[in-house]
């Protein structure tokens, strides 16, 4: 056991629209994440919320005829549910428009760099994504459209407060190439290390309030100029700790200045603000960096990335009450591989929970425990040497993946160990033993009877280990499993009912 700390955060969408699937994948990893260290230990705060100041938010606002404060809220309920919804163990839910904590902490980040000499006024003419809420250079378009939205930016000119990202380029390089800043995994850091080599320019950190609608929080200072939304959310993770009190103690302490970890589970898509942009403003305002960015590809249909914007957002509120949280958790952890794009099907989905989650997994769990309920048998937890030797392997296999957050390993480990136990299943075959038990002579019950205890307390000891290691990523299963575990390790009473915990799909 540890007592060290990790402070781990998603990304906060934005709440134009409900959640989709997409973001429903960035949470169930970082639950995951946080789970599996809680188990080792760790002292670990696990946080998420909603953007709400960004002039997308308003002009959906705008569209549906509602104030732009009922709207967010109205959305951001809707990404809390899915907390619910997928099981989602979290510390914190910060919504940056509302929550008290929030406007303090920005406009103290935004003295802190103010007074570092690194925001400065001048005017400027580009092109800016309101879907990205960032400015394109011609350069970095697709056929004069944004990459990531597929449409064309509209021309800006207008006077704004400018950060000074240039004069940190050496500082993040070296940051990075010395692993200060680690980025994972590598094909990411190599990237942000090209965007560093090819030359850092200052940027935008401020909208004309006219154009944000005056929407948003002011620029201290100057009204006529509202904080960019990307600067307002990234202070999100200092906000929630309580850096707008200006008291470097409690959670702004233990979770930011002092932590062991502090980890950012991030989309592709926003790699730049979290690997370049943010760790400059903390170099500026005089605060540590983050030590870890866990990169995650897209979901995807048909090879599309997964968005409100473009029309074939899937929402997955539905799915987690139709197919069970964990059933859901484990598509996504299992079978979008955590670093790359991944396609999301309900045939998929499907196959992975017949397939896997019921044949495989529930088969085995289900037979032992009937067994063993029918036959008022006590379910051990004593493991084999040869059990021993290989749940030992999974153990280690697991960790290896959880360093670099490659869920997708981590679970194909403890499947491989659940296909080792229903191996083992067939050849102590206890139902044979129960059978050979009813029929056999006085003389031969006690072998027999010492044969299937034994048994039992090994498949036992497999079965209490093959759910230790999946908790951190169905914890529902893992729970149900437990309890149902823990009764038959007892006295093994006779009306113990044994559920499958995934039934069959009608």
């Amino acid at each position: 056991m540890t007592d060290k700390s990790l402070y781990l955060t998603t990304t906060i969408p934005y709440v134009n629209a409900s959640p989709h699937i997409g973001f429903a994948l960035e949470l169930v990893q970082a639950d995951a994440l946080a789970r599996y260290r809680k188990a080792e230990g760790w002292t670990v705060r696990l946080q998420t919320g909603s953007d709400e100041n960004s002039l997308k938010n308003v002009l959906a606002a705008e569209r549906a005829g509602c104030e732009p404060s009922a709207f967010v809220a109205d959305n951001a309920r809707r990404f809390h549910e899915l907390q619910t919804a997928l099981s989602i163990d979290a510390d914190d839910f910060i919504r940056t428009s509302s929550d008290p904590r929030h406007r303090p902490a920005v406009e103290r980040l935004w003295r802190a760099c103010e007074a570092s000499g690194d925001l400065y006024r001048k005017s400027y003419a580009g092109l800016y994504c309101t879907g990205c809420e960032q400015f394109y250079s011609d350069g970095e378009l697709a056929g004069g459209c944004c990459p990531e939205h597929l449409t064309k930016p509209e021309e800006v000119t207008e006077t704004n407060w400018f950060f000074r990202l240039s004069r940190y380029e050496q500082r993040l390089r070296t940051a990075i190439e010395t692993n200060e800043l680690r980025i994972n995994p590598p094909s990411r850091r190599n990237e942000v290390l090209a965007l560093i080599n090819s030359g850092l320019n200052d940027f935008s950190v401020s909208r004309s309030s006219e154009r944000a609608r005056g929407w948003g929080i002011p620029v201290p200072g100057d009204p006529e100029q509202t904080i960019y939304v990307w600067y307002d959310a990234l202070g999100n993770y200092l906000s929630a700790l309580g850096y707008g009190e200006k008291a470097e103690t409690g959670a702004l302490r233990q979770f930011w200045l002092d932590a062991h970890r502090r980890e950012h589970l991030v989309g592709k898509g926003v790699t730049r603000f979290h690997a370049v942009y943010w760790p400059a403003i903390l170099l500026s305002a005089g605060l540590p960096l983050p030590t870890t960015i866990h990169v995650h590809g897209y979901v995807t249909v048909d090879g599309r990335k997964i968005g409100k914007s473009n029309g074939n957002a899937i929402n997955p509120l539905p799915l987690a009450a139709a197919y069970g949280a964990d059933a859901l958790r484990y598509f996504l952890l299992r079978h979008i591989r955590a670093h790359e794009d991944g396609d999301f099907t309900i045939d998929r989905l499907e196959a992975a929970y017949n397939g896997e989650l019921i044949a495989q997994f529930g088969n085995l769990f289900n037979r032992i425990l009937s067994i063993a309920a029918k036959q008022e048998i006590s379910v051990g937890a004593r493991l084999d040497a040869i059990d021993e030797e290989k749940v030992l392997a999974t153990r280690l296999s697991v960790g290896r993946s959880i360093e670099t957050v490659s869920f997708h390993e981590a679970l194909a480990a403890v499947f491989d160990l659940v296909s080792y136990a229903n191996k083992r299943v067939v050849e102590l075959e206890p139902w044979a033993l129960v059978k050979a038990l009813k029929s056999a002579a006085e003389a031969e019950r006690f072998e027999l009877k010492t044969l299937l205890l034994t048994s039992f307390a090994a498949l036992g000891g497999l079965l209490r280990e093959i759910v230790l290691l999946l908790a951190p990523f169905l914890p529902e299963t893992a729970e149900t499993l437990t309890r149902q575990i823990d009764i038959l390790g007892g006295a093994a009473p006779s009306d113990v009912k044994i559920v499958p915990v995934f039934p069959k799909l009608n």
